[in-house]
């Protein structure tokens, strides 16, 4: 009984110590000036919000772009789209407050796609990408000239660019162990018939048939079925890319600036050409030569040195933006 009433006594000591504690002015102070405080801070960060945000909104009006619909040109065909951008306020403002840096760097940005993309379009051959991406693909179409490949594929290496290489399905069943080679670097392959015959002199069963016959080919050898199809020689008319199109879902590419490597001109007349109609969207017809292999280090450098990022076909056809 004498520990209960003790018990009890010192929870009354406490309590009525507490009450005291807390009646006491400098507590009531301290917890006053607290919650000034924390308003004041309340306060600055919204302001600061606010003050970010009517940057951020001027940064917009600036820099945002509006997307560009893929067309049909007259002379070059179908052209891809580009997608626009635009500022995203709220997370543009949310990563200036979280990193406490507040400059333009830090914005955030959200891709548009055009109303009319590139597969709208239908079945028409490709020359180039939009002229406001600056990506350009050296595009090796090969049939012949494994001595040269390796040469070719170390020096994008060097340069760590990946391309797209065209293939025709007699060379594959022939050299098989080249294609893996061509894939195991990583670069993009599409098919370029069975046999290197003139497309545009075919009828209807023999187009299905080289096209066919190399999809097959290449995915038995590969594992990879190719979505880009690269007439020999260039060759081709409306059913052969409404066959490519309809029947093989696969884009007709062309190109925009040929080396002529085939006529086996010196390296710097190959690169004094080409240099000379790099732009946005360039594609650059090559193949395994002896010209080729001697330029295109030089071609992926000066490439480089104007802006455009050497990279695969369908990535220059894709109307994403470059990161």
């Amino acid at each position: 009984m004498a520990e209960r009433k003790s018990r009890l006594w010192v929870t009354v000591f406490v309590a009525v110590g507490i009450i005291m504690l807390l009646q006491y002015q400098p507590i009531h102070e301290y917890i006053s000036f607290v919650k000034k405080e924390q308003t004041v801070t309340a306060e600055k960060i919204l302001n600061e919000k606010e003050r970010l945000r009517a940057q951020v909104e001027k940064w917009k009006a600036e820099r945002d772009e509006a997307p560009i619909d893929a067309i049909n040109d007259p002379t070059w065909k179908a052209i891809p789209g580009y997608n626009g951008r635009i500022v995203d306020v709220d997370a543009s403002v949310e990563k200036m407050l979280a990193t406490g840096v507040a400059g333009s760097e830090m914005l955030v940005y959200r891709e548009v796609p055009p109303a009319i993309s590139l597969d709208q379009l239908g079945a028409q051959p490709i020359y180039r990408g939009n002229p406001k991406k600056p990506t350009i693909s050296f595009m090796i179409n090969v049939a012949w000239g494994n001595e040269y490949l390796d040469s070719m594929l170390d020096t994008l290496d060097k340069h760590q660019v990946k391309t797209t290489f065209f293939l025709d399905g007699s060379w594959v069943k022939r050299y098989p162990e080249e294609a893996k080679k061509i894939a195991a670097r990583g670069h993009e392959i599409g098919n370029h018939a069975y046999s290197h015959p003139d497309m545009s002199t075919l009828g209807t069963q023999r187009i299905h048939q080289e096209i066919s016959r190399t999809q097959e080919i290449i995915n038995k050898t590969l594992g990879i079925k190719p979505t880009l199809f690269a007439p020999p020689s260039g060759a081709f008319n409306k059913q052969v890319v409404q066959i490519a199109h309809s029947s093989y879902q696969m884009k007709t590419i062309m190109w925009t600036a040929d080396t002529v490597d085939w006529k086996k001109p010196s390296p710097s007349f190959v690169i004094k050409k080409i240099s000379g109609l790099m732009s946005n969207g360039t594609l650059v017809l090559m193949h395994p030569t002896a010209a080729s292999q001697a330029s295109l280090d030089q071609l992926l450098t000066i490439a480089k040195k104007k802006g455009l990022q050497p990279v695969t076909v369908s990535e220059v056809l894709s109307s994403h933006r470059l990161p």
